[in-house]
């Protein structure tokens, strides 16, 4: 089983699939009797989507931070009011969900000194090799190396969430294990999970043993 930091950051591409798996982070860590705070970090409001599960979330104890216009039609650049509260109060875990390029990544150098201070935290790369700017380990550490870079903190694992939504069958999760291997290879950050839906991920028991098996979303 995955072991939690107390904060957990997500980035990746766009289309990576961040947000499903900060969510079910989020149920997760709420599962085991953690107060938890899930944070959508993305500024550009058309990104956002963990607003959609807002009502699941506080009705399992979870408590959202995102933007004052996530989900509106009001395309404003802005950061949550209570963003500084994920660093601030260290009795809850936090998940966050940050924005899918170096642009997105740059609101984490925000929290980045406390984060690095309290240094309980990991940074995961969320890959899916189905999306069309990460085909591959060399373009997936291209995008890796900006967003740490603008965020301003390395990443200390990969998610291999490759997936082409509801036609992934389980060989398609299994073909691209060697291109995330690669990524860990090149970058030397270890891979310390595969995701896939709850069906799916029984059904490769056997083959990953470290999968977040996903029952929420």
């Amino acid at each position: 089983m995955y072991e939690y930091k107390r904060v957990t950051i997500l980035c990746g591409h766009y289309g990576s699939g961040k947000t499903n798996i900060a969510v079910n982070m989020a149920y997760d860590l709420a599962k085991s009797g953690k107060k938890v705070n899930i944070a959508d970090l993305d500024i550009v409001n058309p990104y956002f989507r963990t607003k959609d599960s807002e009502k699941e979330l506080k009705s399992a104890g979870i408590n959202l931070i995102c933007s004052d216009y996530a989900g509106s039609n009001l395309d404003i650049p802005a950061l949550p009011q209570d963003i500084y509260s994920i660093t601030d109060d260290i009795s809850r875990y936090a998940v966050l969900d940050i924005g899918g390029d170096d642009r997105g990544a740059y609101v984490l150098g925000r929290l980045a000194p406390k984060i690095l201070e309290e240094n309980n935290y990991d940074m995961l790369f969320v890959f899916n090799k189905y999306r069309p700017l990460t085909p591959d380990a060399v373009s997936a550490k291209e995008v890796m190396d900006e967003i740490e870079t603008a965020a301003g903190i390395k990443f200390t694992g990969i998610v291999n969430n490759s997936n082409i939504g509801q036609e992934t069958k389980p060989q398609d999760i299994i073909n691209t294990y060697k291109h995330v291997e690669k990524l860990s290879s090149i970058t030397g950050i270890p891979v310390v999970l595969t995701t896939a839906v709850y069906d799916l991920a029984k059904q490769m028991d056997n083959v990953f043993p470290l999968t977040l098996q996903s029952k929420i979303i």
